[in-house]
């Protein structure tokens, strides 16, 4: 689950593991948008980099066209925009966008490449909060390399719960 200034807040055991390259070693709660332009990891995370940039950017901007007041994530672009010439390149093209679902592509340092369709679904019950789903299609080999991930989660000290 993240929220709208893309922290990671909560997770099960599998979203944990997969998640560990932007999770990492703690020490504060895990950032969606610092990881992807501030952490060299993120590139091979993301095999399509450029697309995840772009779509981070333009989800930050609803959010932030949602509340201008958010200070604290108007504190996040004003670091990200400092810190990241990528980011500050695409936060000024003011391209404004949701992305509610569609199939991604990853390199785990675990289990390797994976492809998955996802889906990010709004919690009303909390605004500003998104339920991460992600599931790999029967039979493929991104399907058996989630299922090793999880069998791998299951005898590990992955834990889920909320992440700070």
């Amino acid at each position: 689950m993240r929220d709208r200034r893309q922290n990671l807040v909560a997770t099960n055991a599998l979203g944990a593991a997969f998640y560990s390259p932007v999770i990492g070693a703690g020490g504060g709660t895990p950032n969606l948008a610092r990881f992807q332009f501030l952490d060299p990891a993120a590139r091979d995370f993301y095999p399509d980099w450029d697309l995840f940039a772009h779509m981070c950017v333009g989800i930050m901007r609803v959010e932030a066209a949602r509340d201008p007041h958010d200070r604290a994530l108007q504190d996040l672009v004003g670091e990200l925009t400092t810190r990241s010439e990528t980011f500050a390149r695409l936060w000024s093209a003011h391209d404004v966008r949701t992305h509610g679902g569609g199939t991604k592509r990853f390199h785990h340092p675990v289990v390797g490449d994976l492809a998955l369709v996802y889906e990010e679904l709004a919690v009303t019950a909390e605004d500003g909060l998104r339920l991460l789903v992600y599931t790999a299609e029967s039979g493929t080999p991104s399907a058996e390399r989630l299922q090793l991930l999880g069998n791998w989660t299951s005898g590990s000290d992955v834990r889920a719960g909320a992440l700070e």
